[in-house]
């Protein structure tokens, strides 16, 4: 009967001890297989400082078409200044842009606008305060929540200040003759279409610290805390921006 002989695994160098040979060792299999350490960094766990990035990322990219829809209406003004009529008195083309004398409050407006991007600021930056947050995280309080809330509420304040003296300066306009109807001047109309749209922006804004404020008191994780508060200051950010260089070409534009 012939002899059957086995071979034995090709990663295992068995020989006999006493004999001078190397013990028994397992050779690393050198093909593909998952779950091997190198492979990790291919499915990277998402932790809250990945769902930041990109919600911001997100607000940026929304808020860079905002800035061109705002560059667009500076074109405009421009454009818009260089329009003439015919003047049958005269029987020549005349420019039809008189200039606005704007109410002196929309540099108070300005003001507090600034002002109440400065308490978003700190409001941001407390909620990201580490000593804070490490605290909230071993649960020993919310001591970043309680600082973070009263600059909120005085962003809120502020704005709601700056949309209401938004209000005045219009009203100030009409009383002077400038109304916003089909008989105002270009320039005229021009302010009541910038003005207004920065204030419709605006009133989403305070609707956005109006939620921040809410979520702020609901939400029980500090990332999410965190996440609304970030969000909601850079688009705040961007208003204040957009208003100063709107307020500065109907200052020295015109």
């Amino acid at each position: 009967m012939p002899s059957i002989f086995t071979p034995l695994p090709a990663e295992v160098d068995r020989k006999s001890p006493g004999t001078g040979g190397k013990p028994p060792v397992d050779r690393r299999p050198t093909g593909g297989g998952g779950g091997g350490g190198d492979d990790d960094w291919r499915n990277p766990r998402r932790g809250p400082r990945e769902v930041l990035y990109k919600i911001r990322a997100f607000v940026f990219c929304a808020l860079a078409g905002d800035m061109m829809f705002f560059v667009a209406l500076v074109t405009l003004f421009y454009a818009r200044q260089a329009g003439t009529h015919l003047d049958p008195a005269l029987m020549r083309q005349v420019g039809d842009w008189k200039p606005v004398l704007l109410p002196p409050i929309l540099f108070l407006n300005t003001a507090t606008l600034l002002l109440s991007s400065l308490t978003m600021e700190v409001a941001r930056r407390h909620i990201f305060r580490e000593i804070d947050v490490l605290e909230e995280w071993l649960g020993l309080g919310s001591p970043a929540l309680r600082r973070t809330l009263p600059w909120i509420g005085a962003t809120l304040v502020l704005g709601s200040l700056f949309l209401a003296g938004q209000w005045v300066a219009w009203k100030q306009l009409t009383a002077q003759g400038f109304a916003f109807d089909r008989w105002s001047t270009p320039s005229s109309y021009f302010f009541y279409l910038v003005t207004g749209l920065h204030a419709a922006h605006l009133v989403a804004g305070v609707l956005a610290l109006v939620f921040c404020l809410t979520a702020l008191s609901r939400l029980r994780r500090v990332e999410a805390r965190q996440i609304a508060v970030d969000a909601t200051a850079w688009f705040w950010h961007t208003m204040g921006l957009a208003w100063l260089v709107l307020f500065a070409v109907l200052v020295f534009g015109q």
